[in-house]
Parts: C-alpha cells; sequence; structure tokens
C-alpha cells in the first residue's frame, strides 16, 4: 500500500486551494508556524511496543485488523491512523496489517525492530513459584473468565489517547522485565508497578467504561476499564474498589485505591495496558 501523504501538506494544500478560490495569491496568506503536535501514544515498533500507521484519508473509518484481531482506528476523513499494539512475543522484520476501505482488503506492512528488556534472577521460597493444584485449578478458572474481557472491543470512547497517570507515585517495576525465580523463567512483566502508599487514590487515565471487577489469585482486587476500540486497561492488588461493572468514568475519577492484595510483597498499583489483546507498555501513554 503506498503511503499517503502527510497530513500537514494536505492541509497546507487545502489552504491554497481556498486561497486561489478567494483571489488571495498563496504567498499572500498569512505565514503562521504551527506549534508542535503531540501525539499519543507514542510510535515505538518494539514487542511491548506500539506501531501508529497512517491510514490516510477515506470517507468512513477504514477497517483494520491483525492477525484476524481488529485494530483501534483514530482520525477522521482526512486522515486515519491505526494503533496497533505489537505483542512481546512478536519477532523483529516485516508485520502485517489488513485495512478494508470499503473497496476489500488490502495489505499494509511494517517493521518491528529487536529490544532487549531488563533480566531480574531472583532467590524465592519454591511455594511462590510452584503452585498448590486447587491454587492452580483457581488461576486457570480466573484466566478464562479474564480473556473474555480481553477479547471486548466496543466504539471508541475518544480520540484523545494521552493518558494521566492512574496513581502518583515511583515507577517500581517496568514493563517488560523478565524475571527469573530459582532459574524458572516467567512470563515478562506485562504492565508497569507504581509504588504508592495503601489507600491512595486510583483514578481513571481516559474515560472508560467498569467492564470486570474481582478479586483473582496472582492479581487480587482488580478493575478492568474499557476505553473502546480494543483500548483497555487494568488495575491490580487493589485495597478497595468503589466501581461497579457498567459504571462510567471520567479522566481523573476515583474509583478504587492502593493495596498489597494478590501475590505481592508489598503495597503497589500494576498497571496494564491492552491493544487487540495484547499488552503493551503503558509508559509510550505518557509524558516521559
Amino acid at each position: 500500500m503506498q503511503m499517503p501523504t502527510s497530513l500537514p501538506s494536505r492541509r497546507r494544500a487545502l489552504q491554497a486551494a481556498l486561497c486561489a478560490l478567494a483571489g488571495t495569491p498563496v504567498w499572500a496568506a498569512p505565514a503562521k508556524k504551527a506549534p508542535a503536535l503531540e501525539v499519543w501514544p507514542n510510535d515505538s515498533r518494539v514487542p511491548g511496543g506500539i506501531a501508529r500507521l497512517s491510514l490516510g484519508p477515506a470517507p468512513q473509518r477504514p477497517t483494520v485488523t491483525t492477525g484476524g484481531l481488529p485494530v483501534l482506528v483514530v482520525g477522521d476523513m482526512i486522515e486515519w491512523t491505526a494503533i496497533v499494539g505489537i505483542p512481546l512475543s512478536a519477532k523483529p522484520g516485516t508485520h502485517r496489517v489488513q485495512v478494508d476501505v470499503g473497496k476489500g482488503p488490502k495489505e499494509l506492512k511494517y517493521q518491528v525492530r529487536d529490544k532487549r528488556y531488563q533480566e531480574q534472577h531472583l532467590k524465592v521460597s519454591p511455594k511462590t513459584v510452584d503452585l498448590a493444584p486447587e491454587d492452580l485449578a483457581r488461576h486457570e478458572r480466573e484466566r478464562a473468565h479474564q480473556q473474555q474481557i480481553m477479547e471486548l472491543f466496543t466504539a471508541s470512547r475518544s480520540q484523545e489517547l494521552r493518558m494521566r497517570v492512574p496513581v502518583p507515585g515511583r515507577r517500581s517495576s517496568s514493563f517488560g522485565l523478565r524475571r527469573v525465580f530459582n532459574g524458572q523463567p516467567r512470563n515478562p512483566h506485562s504492565g508497569m508497578d507504581i509504588a504508592a502508599a495503601t489507600g491512595t487514590a486510583v483514578v481513571a487515565p481516559l474515560p472508560g467504561k467498569v467492564v470486570d471487577v474481582g478479586d483473582y489469585f496472582f492479581n487480587g482486587g482488580t478493575v478492568w476499564l474499557d476505553h473502546g476500540g480494543g483500548l483497555l486497561s487494568m488495575y491490580c492488588h487493589l485495597s478497595r474498589i468503589d466501581a461497579k461493572p457498567g459504571d462510567l468514568l471520567a479522566t481523573g475519577e476515583a474509583f478504587a485505591a492502593v493495596g498489597a492484595t494478590g501475590r505481592v510483597t508489598g503495597p503497589h498499583l500494576h498497571w496494564g495496558v491492552m491493544l487487540n489483546q495484547t499488552m503493551v507498555d503503558p509508559a509510550l501513554f505518557v509524558p516521559a
């Protein structure tokens, strides 16, 4: 697929056309320096990152899929953009999405580069690594339930995707950290941990709908928010939950409190962000 002309270029062309219609020379139009645009989330084409793919103009929102899963598309008829979550398991090289603007699907390629995340080796009590049969059975039931939440794809709730950090505090563990317990590799860290005292209010980073509330074996008190278009966020280890499924939250609205529930060693918030059913780095949605 041919990459479309950039949005600023098309806007300049539109301005020139309007000046011509008005009989005003283009050079006589007032020159204004365009302010630098902040675009969220940041484009980072690495495993666990995000690819922002320009789709160009179209009268209706294009349909985009990756691996058969729907992808969030934002913008307007002048410029549409696909916001693609890249799995942590993605291999470096060429990846593809399918784009349909109403004339049949076409392939759009993009490149993913390698990224090496930090690795941490820990010695812990064997009982914290090897689950008892009843605990393993509970975890499997909970995982099946949460998979249904992850598959939600509803209408997009906001074009503004810059997120507010849900709780103040120090980032105690970053996305992608690979932990090895007693020589046994575990799945990479799928979110951001923020150290905060028990009882600290947790607020919505974007407008969202509460779609799941639960007390889970590993995650403890947990809330899932649906922001639309396959963009979801997860909040774990909560000491208190002040929301219920179906509640609609505004940006900055408190809905829970930090805690140390589930399998943790101290109070903190585990914050996860999901796009097209893959966890991505929440840091890409917030200022550095």
